[in-house]
């Protein structure tokens, strides 16, 4: 570990001596916990602010994607390489859930939100139950590793523990926590959250398979002979999870990666669609888009580029070993960054006052060699929640339960 003579020499080099200010009031444990941030700061981070991300893009076509009508038809043949795969223990589930509950006016995890009516009905719960359809089905559990953050890993385990995991075997769910990257002001100076502790911020929905291998769970995975891993995000209460429709279509199909994916409403819609990208899978985000792509016609009239994803991947493992190392693209982010000034007062700004550092999963999915668009129907699998009234909300969310026969 550094000693405080190289921390100060390393924050020298940078130009960043100034966060050492507190460092002799804090007593012999925070001081350890200090020069340990202060050893894992990624400064080749810093090099980035000021860069142009508005990189020109490539020549854009249509992804191979499987529609909900070929799905049905083929839906016995996709189902039974999907459950072999299940039963031979070929595939896990990452659930990333970093994330509080801010948006929704509530301080635990996203996940420990209740929303039930006349019951108890948390999100987690939600999604171990679409789960334990699967574990029924197979007849065996599936690997679950759930992906916490410094400020809501203790928090989680609690919750989980606290309610006997909502009938999920714990022998098969093991948790890590997210990386941190460090948060700067826009002269690129480091920021402190408080004396003594750097204000730092997970880093980003695409760093979840350098932080399973930081905690030596890549091991894991290989020892059980894991081969695919299903990611989620803890906000979409009625996706299916471990789906083996959908892992036995990507399997089928030969591909590296699968993407559960819905049809969009609306040209305009919001979210990132599914596409090539100069041959190669890419993900387009809304604001990326000229009018003419979105608004783009098929022959049959429909929506040349409709396929709008929604964070539910299958990825190959033998594939993300591969490129874990292969330095991903990180994103600058301008955020509100709470913060300590030079007499140690709190600053809680109203407005964007410095940079985050941010790895995307849609990244990692454009360095896969192939992809699979997943057709899923959004009344049966889409039903996010980001805020509390309102488009993607708790109110929206409850409407799509109940119409899937979830009491509330």
């Amino acid at each position: 570990m550094f000693t405080k003579e190289q921390a100060i020499n390393v924050l020298r080099e940078n130009k960043q001596e100034h966060v050492m200010k507190f460092f002799d009031e804090l007593d012999a444990s925070k001081q350890a916990e200090f020069l340990n941030q202060i050893e894992n700061i990624n400064w080749s981070d810093f090099k980035l602010i000021g860069g142009d991300e508005s990189a020109e893009r490539g020549q854009f076509s249509v992804p191979p994607a499987v529609e909900i009508s070929e799905i049905e038809k083929r839906h016995d043949e996709f189902q039974a390489v999907g459950l072999e795969a299940i039963k031979k223990g070929e595939v896990a589930a990452v659930l990333l859930a970093g994330g509080m509950g801010t948006r929704l006016g509530f301080d635990l995890p996203k996940g420990c939100f209740n929303v039930g009516k006349t019951r108890e009905l948390y999100i987690f719960q939600c999604l171990i139950n679409n789960l334990m359809d699967v574990v029924k089905q197979a007849g065996c559990f599936v690997p679950l590793y759930i992906m916490t953050s410094e400020k809501n890993d203790q928090a989680t385990r609690a919750f989980f523990k606290e309610h006997d995991y909502f009938g999920y075997n714990p022998e098969y769910v093991q948790y890590f926590i997210q990386d941190m990257a460090c948060a700067v002001d826009y002269d690129g100076k480091l920021l402190l959250e408080d004396k003594g502790r750097l204000a730092t911020s997970p880093n980003g929905n695409g760093g979840w398979y350098a932080s399973m291998v930081k905690a030596g769970l890549d091991k894991d995975l290989k020892s059980k002979g894991v081969k695919w891993i299903n990611i989620f995000a803890v906000d979409n209460v009625c996706q299916r999870i471990a789906d083996p429709v959908f892992v036995g279509a990507t399997i089928a199909g030969g591909f590296q990666a699968g993407s559960k994916v819905v049809r969009k409403v609306d040209p305009q819609e919001k979210m990132g669609l599914l596409c090539l990208e100069d041959g190669k899978p890419s993900i387009v985000e809304y604001y990326e888009m000229s009018d003419e792509m979105a608004e783009a016609k098929a022959e049959d009239g429909s929506l040349l580029y409709k396929y709008g994803v929604i964070l539910n991947y299958l990825f190959s493992l033998e594939k993300l070993d591969e490129i874990v190392n292969n330095n991903m693209m990180v994103h600058v982010v301008e955020k509100k960054i709470p913060h300590i000034d030079a007499d140690g007062n709190q600053v809680s700004p109203e407005s964007p006052n410095g940079y985050k550092f941010e790895l995307l999963v849609l990244d990692m999915v454009h360095m896969m060699d192939s992809n699979l668009a997943f057709e899923v129907d959004r009344v049966r699998e889409f039903a996010p929640i980001k805020n509390l009234h309102g488009v993607d909300s708790v109110d929206s969310a409850r409407e799509l339960l109940e119409k899937n026969g979830v009491t509330l």
